[in-house]
């Protein structure tokens, strides 16, 4: 019995292997680019049972995600933010900067209506950051408030007792009058986070950046054309017709998102107590006071 020793036809094995990738499903065929979409929309660290804001703990899934998407050609970050809490910025920022180096997958953030403050820090994350036409972007500084109330209590009839260890321990209390040196220690607090974020808007976009430090870091804000020619951005554009350019029109752009079951996000115990609180209800409506008055710093 003789047993062929032939082997098989190179062009008919190129011919099976191209037939079963034109049938395969687009996410697993590895001649398509993938772009994988994440959002970072809303005020970054204010949270409330009802309102989450954006964390590092709520983010965090969605861009391990992204990156270890298979066949990835970079991931897109489509950012919408004010600003907020300066940690929970610099959190989300250094998680993205890891995975983009874990993976060695470039990072493009698309700014839509605002990209300021800590939203701009986390478009520093990217490798590239391209704007619409109308895009506010920078506000490259720290802003901190409070109310004061010294003699409401008195009014009211109500005695305040407070007890605590530590000279500095009530520090800023709003229903206290307000102390220069108390005054002093805060600002003191905010030139060391803004010297840190410039520092950290300089590493990141080095010799891009045109202008003087003066103006650059004020604070100040600008839409797109001008935060280009200052350095503050790369160019204008959306997500969609900017990787199609880049990637084909055949790319695919997935929305991930870190939910439960069938893309639903889990609720959690803090949403069923805030329903039977009080109290949650009231933090919620200061929270919404707070995120509104963040959105309407830049005419939003």
């Amino acid at each position: 019995m003789a047993i062929s020793t032939s082997k098989p036809d190179p062009n008919v094995l190129r011919r099976i292997g191209g037939w079963i990738t034109q049938v395969l499903p687009a996410r697993f065929r590895a001649d398509i680019p993938v772009v994988p979409v994440v959002r970072l929309s809303g005020v970054i660290g204010v949270s409330s049972p009802l309102r989450p804001g954006l964390m590092l703990s709520t983010v965090a899934k969605t861009l391990e995600r992204a990156f270890s998407m298979r066949n990835a050609s970079a991931v897109a970050l489509v950012i919408n933010s004010p600003g907020g809490s300066p940690s929970q910025s610099h959190l989300i920022f250094r998680r993205i900067r890891q995975l983009a180096e874990e993976k060695k997958i470039p990072v493009i953030a698309f700014i839509e209506d605002v990209g300021a403050s800590g939203g701009y820090m986390l478009a520093c994350a990217a490798d590239e950051i391209i704007c619409d036409d109308y895009s506010i972007v920078g506000s490259i500084g720290v802003v901190g408030g409070s109310f004061g109330f010294p003699k409401l209590l008195e009014k009211l009839g109500v005695e305040r007792r407070l007890y605590t260890s530590g000279d500095r321990k009530v520090m800023l209390d709003p229903f206290l009058e307000e102390k220069p040196d108390d005054v002093k220690r805060i600002k003191a607090v905010q030139k060391d986070i803004h010297e840190s974020f410039i520092a950290l808007v300089k590493a990141r976009r080095g010799a891009k950046l045109n202008g003087p430090d003066k103006t650059l870091f004020s604070g100040e804000f600008w839409v797109a054309q001008a935060a280009i020619e200052l350095g503050l951005a790369d160019s204008r554009g959306e997500v969609r017709s900017t990787l199609r350019e880049r990637y084909g029109d055949k790319v695919r752009t997935p929305l991930i998102t870190a939910g439960g079951f069938f893309g639903r996000k889990t609720p959690g115990v803090g949403l069923i107590d805030a329903l039977s609180n009080r109290q949650g209800l009231a933090d919620d409506v200061i929270s919404a006071l707070e995120t509104r008055a963040l959105w309407s710093r830049y005419g939003l």
